[in-house]
């Protein structure tokens, strides 16, 4: 009897180291396939798992909050809330929609700091749009302030990440110009500039074309002569 236990807990210790490596392994080939969707030239970028491109009713269903203190949600123009948070409250059917997180403090909201880097933002603002007055809100930009040290940081994490920046402007003399990094892929791009004066820094997730596109759906809302904002 002790001789066939003692074949059989090999036998059972080798199993289980098998299957401790073909977890491993699966666990590898998503973190690696992650990696790959996340480098993807097709795929646009994302702040933290937030990828621009997405709904807004995508964005709030959700579990993704970037920001602190912990309970914060997000607040869009078109909630209530938006008014006690400063932000313009617009209807449910408006063209463009802003939105930020924040949080109950006591009796009223107030707004939360974005987690950029590890730290707390000084500001933050997730946009987004239609295409025409029938379709869904899209996020199309994600800015954020930051202060000089984590847009420092910031800056040669995006470089690991991402590889070195499309554009570069390090030591800028002519007036007006400002030290600004640029990385981009076939969709989207991410803007790191330096401000003078503070050096604080700017940082903004885009989505590539987003600009003509927000201003077709603005001439849209004018010529339509429509409330909703």
């Amino acid at each position: 009897m002790l001789a066939l236990l003692g074949g059989v807990v090999p036998v059972a210790a080798h199993a289980q180291r098998v299957a401790r490596d073909a977890k491993a392994a699966s666990a590898a080939s998503n973190n690696a396939s992650g990696d790959a969707h996340r480098r993807s030239p097709d795929a646009p970028f994302a702040f933290r798992g937030v990828a621009l491109g997405i709904t807004l009713d995508e964005f709030r269903a959700g579990s993704t909050v970037r920001a602190t203190p912990l309970g914060s949600v997000p607040v869009c123009e078109t909630d209530v809330q938006a008014g006690a948070l400063g932000m313009r409250l617009k209807s449910r059917d408006s063209l463009t929609v802003a939105c930020r997180w924040a949080h109950r403090e006591d009796d009223r909201w107030a707004l939360s700091q974005a987690v950029v880097d590890g730290a707390p933002a000084l500001e933050h603002v997730l946009r987004f749009a239609r295409t025409d007055a029938q379709s869904a809100l899209h996020l199309y930009e994600i800015s954020f302030v930051i202060d000089e040290i984590t847009a420092e940081d910031l800056r040669d994490a995006l470089a690991d990440r991402y590889g070195p920046p499309r554009l570069a402007t390090r030591n800028v003399s002519s007036p007006g110009a400002l030290p600004m990094y640029v990385w981009e892929n076939a969709v989207s791009s991410i803007t790191l500039c330096f401000l003078p004066g503070s050096r604080n820094g700017t940082l903004t997730y885009l989505l590539k074309g987003s600009d003509a596109w927000v201003k077709s759906v603005v001439r849209q809302w004018q010529a339509s002569g429509a409330e909703a904002g």
